[in-house]
């Protein structure tokens, strides 16, 4: 139950979608004055090094950020001359971790919310996680930044957490929801959290990241939360973006080479108004700059 580690995967082409999105939608959020509470339920360390042993072993940055930041990245993509504005946006965040022209740090959803949490609106972010050791990290990373009661953090089960949470008194939320899929009972308790939280909070910004893999319960679950959307009447935005073939390949020597994670998708209930057309240009260009084979592309569709 414990044996998945983010660090593994920190920085990959998942999160720069994961991330990019969830920049693009709190800068939407917190463009009112009320108050604006953030839960992340599955939040992992916060901060990893991408020079450490753990994203050292993967190598999994190196074909997602570390492909966009760097002495003359990214490359304009073809037929434009800059980067679409909500890309731009999350490579500056992440390039704010380091020095400039280094890349050794990547920020987790938990310190990319925190940048951009407003201390004079009160905004706060609950952070949840499970692991042991990613839940002792996290409270660490967070401790450092000294921010008060702005940021909690609890060793608890977020998606069972999250109930407590809904309606929250600042009546304006946005929630991401993005465990490990490490277990395929994940796919399930995804859509039932989010059906459980729609009934408590209807007015939720909702954003679920899902892995793209050849397992039912991955393709099930974009149609199993546009149902969900449907029946209660509530907009939806679901973008997608793949990197590479997910078939199986072979090597030399005849053995049979995994393609790793080959895309990623990332679902929301009452998105902003203004995401679909904000993601449209920066997902182009990330199938154009992230491609590891011919079979990169993007989706991106709403309703509502």
């Amino acid at each position: 139950m414990f044996s998945y580690r983010h660090a593994f995967h920190a920085g990959n082409h998942a999160d720069v979608l994961k991330h990019m999105v969830l920049i693009a939608t709190l800068r939407h959020l917190t463009q009112k004055d009320a108050p604006l509470t953030v839960i992340d339920t599955h939040a992992g360390a916060g901060l990893y090094r991408l020079d450490g042993d753990y994203a050292g072993t993967s190598g999994e940055a190196q074909d997602g950020i570390a492909r966009l930041i760097g002495p003359g990245k990214p490359a304009p993509a073809a037929g434009t001359d800059t980067l679409a504005p909500v890309l731009q946006d999350y490579l500056d965040m992440v390039s704010a971790f380091n020095k400039p022209g280094d890349l050794k740090v990547y920020p987790g959803s938990p310190f990319i919310c925190q940048r951009l949490l407003r201390a004079e609106a009160r905004d706060k972010l609950k952070l949840f996680e499970l692991h042991p050791t990613d839940s002792r990290s996290l409270a660490g990373n967070v401790a450092q930044l000294n921010v008060g009661r702005q940021v909690t953090v609890a060793r608890e089960d977020g998606f069972e957490a999250l109930k407590a949470l809904l309606p929250p008194s600042s009546r304006r939320a946005l929630v991401l929801i993005d465990p490990s899929y490490e277990i395929k009972s994940d796919y399930p308790r995804v859509t039932d959290t989010v059906t459980d939280a729609l009934k408590r909070f209807a007015t939720g910004t909702y954003v679920v990241w899902y892995p793209i893999i050849p397992r039912p319960e991955a393709h099930g679950l974009p149609r199993k939360l546009k149902t969900l959307a449907t029946r209660v009447a509530k907009p939806w935005l679901h973008a997608t973006l793949t990197v590479k073939s997910s078939k199986i390949g072979v090597d030399a020597s005849g053995a049979q080479v995994r393609p790793g994670l080959p895309a990623s998708g990332m679902f929301l209930i009452n998105p902003p108004y203004t995401l679909k057309a904000a993601l449209q240009p920066a997902l182009s260009q990330l199938a154009k700059l992230l491609a590891q084979d011919s079979h990169a592309a993007f989706l991106l569709e709403s309703a509502g």
